[in-house]
């Protein structure tokens, strides 16, 4: 399960640090404001799914998609995001 999670984030970085000509990925990462809009709109899209019964599944891909995208490139790591859940533990 964590596999996917995991290869998208290899892909992310990897675009990140090796761009790659017509990457979607590589334009949400070199314009903030358009990765922000994105994870924005996304969501609200999982929102409108989940409250209609529809592509919920899809939308929530979209959102750990862009999600994972936007951190990336406001340089923080999903790696500390993990640490901090495991501090709310209780």
């Amino acid at each position: 399960m964590l596999d996917a999670l995991e290869s998208l984030l290899k892909l992310t970085r990897e675009r990140k640090n090796n761009p790659a000509e017509g990457s979607y990925t590589n334009k949400l990462l070199g314009n903030k404001s358009l990765s922000k809009e994105k994870v924005l709109e996304e969501i609200n899209e999982l929102i409108e799914a989940v409250e209609n019964n529809t592509n919920k599944i899809h939308e929530a891909a979209d959102v750990f998609y862009h999600l994972i995208v936007y951190l990336e490139a406001s340089d923080i790591k999903i790696e500390e995001v993990m640490e901090e859940l495991n501090k709310r533990k209780k």
